[in-house]
């Protein structure tokens, strides 16, 4: 089975050897901005998980 050529992941245009995984300069800077405006995100384990290693805090009582 032929491997197709790998595309942009931005536009979907062929991908060049210059610009590779892009097409062009300009689909590079576009996934720059997309990485430094936070559109992309990796997500983060939730809180949960850590509150159920750590033992229950202890609070005073103030009727003492």
């Amino acid at each position: 089975m032929a491997r197709s050529a790998p595309r942009c992941p931005i536009c979907g245009k062929p991908a060049t050897d210059k610009a590779r995984p892009f097409c062009s300069d300009r689909c590079k800077d576009v996934d720059l901005n997309r990485w430094l405006s936070g559109h992309y995100a990796i997500p983060a384990a939730s809180d949960e998980d850590d509150d159920a290693e750590r033992p229950p805090s202890v609070v005073p009582d103030d009727d003492a």
